[in-house]
């Protein structure tokens, strides 16, 4: 399959998003194209990244001074101790807002890079080159930066859009079968809140994409960014719409709290399970028909996910979630503030199911039964 090029347009930035693989030969055209003036680039550089990929970037990039700065992507180091030491290297090196900082990694490595760019001098350039699949489908479009606080997950952060993202599909020939279940979460929530049809495509393809076939994860990558961008482009600092892309994601981030962001439960695995659990709720507030549970439920089982939601089946498991559901970004007052699923391809809109931690109690018996 040839490489495919989605372009961003919001109000006043616009961008390109090339996918395929071996598509990392196009950056140093693009670099002088997008950003001429650029001297120095400073490359954070995910420690998990293959080693023959940083020598490809030395080569490619030869012609500009370099500063590789190596980052042990967790979720306790996406912090801002870690910010304030890039902001001290890039200013002790003497970059400038004309010179380029650049993410080589997945999401975490991303969110947080992005969000020294934003700040640093009030902005330089910036170019994203997500390496997992989960960052390639969701994390690496559409400008959300972040770093985590002890009061909850990505909490402190700004919009700041890149001037490219390439994602080059090489990279996930060296994921882990758990990291690609981390990008396909997100493919799926994708296809459920938005496309149908790409979600009944997954019935069929879904063991295709999970075994890394790339005509297959090309175009799922492909949708999964259109699909996104639909929702970013007309909302994109997050105040309305765009907020339906935080489907599964309330109970998600609760998991990834209450469990001290453990490796031994990844972000991906915590959507999988919010998904369930908010198409739980969905059926149980009588807002979605037990038979699209159904369907999405085959896909975990025809895919072995089911895994990530047994846990939560039990009622007192999932109770000692609620505590940890009060700091999510999208709630405005004392309720929680859910995206809920109407159907396939269509959720209720954002601020329109808000549950209090003691209603939620009392339907957790009925959300338990399914």
């Amino acid at each position: 399959m040839k490489n495919q090029e989605i372009k961003f347009k919001g109000n006043k930035i616009n961008y390109s998003i090339i996918i395929g693989k071996n598509v990392l030969k196009v950056l140093p055209n693009k670099i002088k194209l997008l950003c001429p003036n650029t001297k120095n680039i400073a490359l954070v550089l995910d420690r998990n990244v293959p080693v023959k990929f940083k020598n490809e970037l030395k080569k490619k990039l030869k012609n500009y001074k370099l500063l590789f700065l190596p980052f042990t992507a967790n979720e306790k180091n996406k912090s801002l101790n870690k910010v304030n030491y890039f902001l001290k290297v890039l200013l002790s090196k003497n970059f400038n807002r004309s010179d380029l900082l650049i993410s080589v990694g997945g999401g975490i490595t991303g969110d947080l890079t992005s969000f020294v760019a934003s700040i640093f001098k009030r902005g330089m350039n910036f170019i994203n080159v997500p390496t997992t699949l989960l960052a390639q489908v969701d994390s690496a479009i559409g400008g959300k930066t972040g770093v985590n606080s002890n009061y909850g997950k990505n909490l402190i952060g700004s919009f700041y859009q890149p001037k490219l993202v390439i994602s080059d599909t090489s990279f996930i020939n060296s994921l882990s079968k758990k990291e690609l279940i981390c990008g396909y979460a997100e493919i799926l929530k994708h296809s459920i809140i938005k496309d149908k049809y790409f979600f009944k495509w997954l019935e069929k393809n879904s063991k295709l994409v999970l075994s890394r076939n790339i005509k297959k994860l090309i175009y799922a990558i492909k949708k999964s960014c259109q699909i996104k961008m639909h929702f970013v482009s007309q909302d994109v600092n997050e105040k309305g719409i765009r907020m339906i892309l935080n489907f599964g994601h309330t109970f998600a981030h609760a998991i990834e709290v209450k469990n001290n962001y453990s490796k031994k439960n990844t972000h991906g695995e915590a959507v999988l399970s919010g998904i369930i659990l908010a198409t739980k709720l969905s059926v149980v507030k009588k807002v979605c028909s037990f038979k699209t549970f159904e369907r999405i439920k085959n896909i975990y089982l025809k895919n072995d996910l089911s895994y990530t939601y047994k846990k939560y089946q039990k009622q007192a498991s999932l109770q000692k979630l609620f505590p940890y559901l009060k700091n999510d970004k999208k709630n405005n007052d004392d309720k929680i503030n859910f995206i809920l699923l109407k159907g396939i391809g269509k959720t209720v809109m954002p601020n329109q199911s808000k549950i209090s931690i003691n209603n939620l109690k009392k339907l957790s018996k009925f959300i338990c039964r399914y």
